[in-house]
């Protein structure tokens, strides 16, 4: 799935960062409330992120904790990006805490934007050795019946991110 998006030529990879950082608090949350992600792999999904951000290759990205045997979410935060119109920008958390969690492990998921996918194979080969790690090729975990609540977003000068966050029952 890709999705599209206009960011503003103005768009720096500071500003970029400042939006990263937000997500990186809300994983550093995590992490306080769950055990995960691994604090010393929290900067690199930052920066990830600041850069596909940045150049306008970021879709959505998902962190969370998925069943592994049925590849299924527990609980997803979803960032997508975005511009202009209605963008928020929040103070990062406000996450479950409570969530039985035992037995999931940590995943990420990533979909690029169009812009991404209208590169030919060496931009793209670039673009990713450019990234803090490798991602591989996957299916995005299924969702089964739970609740989702949206109203977060992260942002700065005209580009940013919403955020939702999925719970399953």
């Amino acid at each position: 799935m890709t999705g599209s998006y206009a960011r503003s030529s103005s768009f720096t990879i500071t500003e970029a960062r400042y939006v990263g950082a937000k997500i990186g608090a809300d994983l550093r949350l995590l992490n306080n409330y769950y055990g995960k992600p691994a604090l010393d792999s929290i900067d690199h999904y930052v920066e990830e992120v600041a850069f596909l951000l940045r150049d306008g290759y970021l879709d959505t990205v998902d962190y969370g904790f998925r069943d592994s045997v049925t590849h299924t979410w527990k609980l997803r935060l979803r960032y997508r990006a975005t511009t202009g119109g209605q963008l928020i920008d929040s103070r990062p958390g406000s996450l479950p805490r409570a969530a039985e969690l035992t037995g999931y492990t940590f995943y990420s998921y990533l979909t690029y934007s169009t812009a991404y996918s209208a590169l030919t194979t060496s931009e793209k080969d670039a673009v990713k050795a450019n990234l803090p790690f490798p991602r591989t090729t996957a299916d995005a975990p299924s969702t089964p019946s739970g609740t989702t609540t949206t109203g977060n977003g992260y942002a700065r000068n005209g580009t940013g991110v919403s955020r939702d966050i999925y719970l399953a029952n």
